[in-house]
């Protein structure tokens, strides 16, 4: 078992790293374009995908996020020669805080929560399945599963407060994140602070696939670092680009670390979440210090 993605396969082969696989059983989670300097259009990003599914063996077996439209799309006009199981968001509830699953007529309480990790709970039993593991030995394991580091991690909590960090940077996935955390505590304000740290995210071209994704935040701010440009060779962005791309003109925009530590000390944390997303640092934010605002 392996995972790959779509980025080239190294610095001298630009093909996608997927493609060298020809896998006999296969997940594809979803198609959201985030590397704009690799694949410069929509269209071109999808075909890498399209690519994949042609070089799978005819009778493997896809399973596939069925509600991802685009990747819908995609596997009815490519994947006539695949065995199909789709997936979508399973059965679930949520109370007092934790987030329980509903498969095969049974149920378990889980660790982490929002929709993107119950669709990645639905593929893993999926592939267990397949691959002959029970119903009963698949909940016992995934009830103890606490997540991925980086991935909606909790750094910490108290009884009106938490503060968590996401791997979050392409515009499907901020919202998808924002809005796991909104769900699972409706009563709470939410603060959030994305840094844009990747080629696409500083592209000023790129700016517009973000209209509408922090409007689910109570307050909102979107930093990225000099730095990173200039490491990058890329030219400045100005802070109209961002609340033009973003659509949201009361969000702040921050380009240095102290800063944004002032930002982080004014606000206030009574009721109200803080989630940091970001595929960096924000210029060496030392995360474990974010628990002083518990």
């Amino acid at each position: 078992m392996c995972e790959a993605d779509e980025y080239p396969a190294s610095a001298i082969e630009k093909r996608p790293k997927f493609h060298f696989l020809h896998p006999h059983m296969a997940v594809l989670s979803g198609i959201a374009w985030d590397h704009i300097n690799v694949f410069p259009t929509f269209e071109n990003y999808k075909e890498q995908f399209a690519i994949f599914l042609r070089t799978m063996e005819p009778g493997g077996k896809l399973i596939y996020n069925s509600s991802d439209p685009v990747l819908k799309e995609l596997v009815e006009k490519e994947a006539g020669h695949l065995s199909l199981l789709p997936y979508e968001v399973p059965t679930n509830s949520i109370e007092n805080g934790v987030t329980s699953v509903i498969l095969e007529g049974h149920s378990t309480a889980l660790q982490v929560f929002g929709e993107h990790n119950l669709m990645n709970i639905n593929a893993a039993w999926h592939i267990c399945r397949e691959l002959g593991v029970d119903i009963r030995s698949f909940m016992a394991a995934i009830s103890s599963f606490t997540g991925a580091a980086k991935r909606m991690e909790l750094i910490g909590k108290n009884e009106h407060t938490a503060i968590y960090r996401d791997f979050a940077h392409a515009p499907s996935k901020v919202k998808a994140t924002m809005q796991a955390l909104k769900a699972q505590y409706p009563g709470r304000k939410l603060l959030a602070v994305l840094e844009l740290h990747t080629y696409s995210s500083l592209n000023r071209d790129f700016l517009t696939e973000y209209k509408g994704a922090m409007d689910g935040a109570d307050k909102a701010v979107v930093f990225y670092s000099q730095h990173a440009l200039e490491i990058k060779r890329m030219p400045d962005l100005p802070a109209e680009a961002i609340y033009d791309g973003f659509g949201r003109t009361d969000l702040q925009v921050i380009t240095n670390n102290a800063a944004l530590q002032v930002w982080l000390d004014q606000q206030e944390y009574k009721d109200a979440n803080l989630l940091l997303m970001s595929s960096g640092t924000y210029d060496g934010l030392e995360f474990p210090s974010l628990k002083k605002y518990l």
